[in-house]
């Protein structure tokens, strides 16, 4: 909504998204527990020198960040519709070549993290359902389109950003709402 404090709003919250989602996520150390497990797999199943471990956690962060991520496990998981996840196979389907071609068969294993996560989310939709309103869900993928960004950078090589910690930053807007309805001041 352009023009009012709403679209400010949205503003603030995705950039203290990205402040609290990146501090957990340092503290939990994500992207060093995902380049630990695409270090294991490259020694368990590719050659010396590989980019294996780099396809692996690259192929990972960007199938489960993207809107399409979220909104459709989260479709999902309220409705029953997968629609959105089919599409977005389909699409993930197309990079995995590009990416296997250019970093290996890590790209491979990273369906493993993405299925736990897309998994988790399907699941804990209907939980949380009662606060998955649509602004929520907007804002969660306002989030994670600024992540697609950060490993857009990454891949050009234009910067280092470490996008697994900026994980948790994707459900910050889901743990605003709930705490706006838990003290009465929204919802």
């Amino acid at each position: 909504v352009a023009g009012n404090g709403l679209e400010r709003q949205f503003v603030m919250l995705m950039i203290a998204s990205m402040v609290i989602g990146g501090i957990t996520g340092e503290l939990l150390q994500i992207e060093a527990g995902l380049e630990k497990a695409g270090q294991w797999f490259e020694k368990k199943f590719a050659r010396p020198e590989s980019t294996f471990a780099q396809g692996f956690v690259t192929a990972s962060l960007v199938y489960c960040v993207g809107a399409m991520a979220i909104v459709g496990a989260l479709e999902d998981g309220l409705a029953g519709n997968a629609t959105t996840l089919f599409s977005k196979s389909i699409l993930d389907g197309v990079t995995a070549v590009i990416f296997t071609a250019g970093m290996g068969m890590g790209v491979a294993l990273s369906a493993l993290p993405v299925f736990i996560y897309q998994g988790s989310i399907t699941l804990l939709a209907g939980v949380l359902r009662p606060f998955l309103t649509a602004t929520v869900i907007q804002q969660m993928s306002l989030v994670g389109g600024v992540l697609i960004f950060a490993i857009g950078l990454n891949l050009l090589e234009i910067t280092r950003i470490k996008v697994g910690n900026l994980l948790p930053a994707i459900f910050i807007p889901l743990f605003y709402y709930i705490l706006l309805i838990l003290f009465g001041l929204g919802g």
